[in-house]
């Protein structure tokens, strides 16, 4: 897989490699699984049951990193973050600040389009109860460090998406940058920042999940400010 990753000349090669990938046998097997099985409210639908590419323009100033597509959502329609809550909640508010054409993301072909803004997972495959393994991690980085590599020219800030994909970050400072990570890491928190040299800015943000926008962990407001400076730190008007 690294070498596929490696081969891939644009980010339609890398979607496209990405949508083929079955390097983890406990993803696969639970993808194809929901696909088949399927929530009743979808039952007509045929599902996408593979990973999830990235979403955004090739010359995205900020990237948007999340932790891994939903078993209904992304698992199901074939975008990220589309077709379930957590988009509604995120995309709403990439619509509220201009990097987002309308404010729903219901199917991939309801002509979204994003301004500026690159999103994509750190593992490509709905995993079950939505929590991944380290080493499932692991070895989709891969996914994640081509994918950074192709949009590093005009890439200026980072929104980790939870305190799994601010932990899959920091390889990529390695493995793109050539940068040693800090030691210690910096801790996760939303509102989180950190900045090294000739590297994106790193912002932290709580997962769009419902277990956070449902409570008010994670209200639109703040949401707002996060993506404000993001477009702040990357010069986006």
């Amino acid at each position: 897989m690294v070498a596929r990753a490696a081969r891939a000349t644009d980010l339609t090669d890398l979607d496209g490699a990405v949508s083929d990938c079955f390097a983890c046998p406990r993803l696969v097997a639970w993808r194809e699984e929901v696909a088949r099985v399927k929530r009743a409210a979808f039952r007509d639908q045929d599902y996408w049951g593979r990973p999830v590419p990235g979403l955004g323009p090739p010359d995205a100033r900020i990237a948007i990193l999340g932790l891994a597509p939903a078993a209904h959502g992304g698992n199901r329609t074939g975008r990220i973050f589309t077709g379930d809550r957590s988009g509604d909640v995120l995309f709403a508010a990439l619509h509220r600040a201009g990097l987002a054409n309308q404010p729903t993301s219901v199917s991939a072909d309801d002509g979204l389009t994003l301004r500026e803004t690159r999103i994509f997972s750190a593992v490509r495959c709905a995993p079950p109860d939505n929590k991944p393994t380290p080493a499932e991690r692991d070895t989709c980085a891969p996914w994640v460090h081509r994918e950074v590599e192709l949009i590093r020219p005009t890439l200026r800030v980072v929104v980790a998406l939870g305190a799994f994909a601010w932990a899959a970050w920091w390889p990529v400072l390695r493995q793109v940058y050539g940068q040693r990570p800090p030691t210690p890491r910096p801790v996760f928190g939303h509102g989180a920042h950190w900045s090294g040299e000739s590297v994106p800015a790193l912002l932290g943000c709580y997962h769009v999940s419902q277990q956070n926008t449902f409570t008010g962990r994670l209200t639109p407001a703040m949401l707002d400010d996060v993506f404000t400076r993001a477009k702040q730190l990357s010069g986006v008007d």
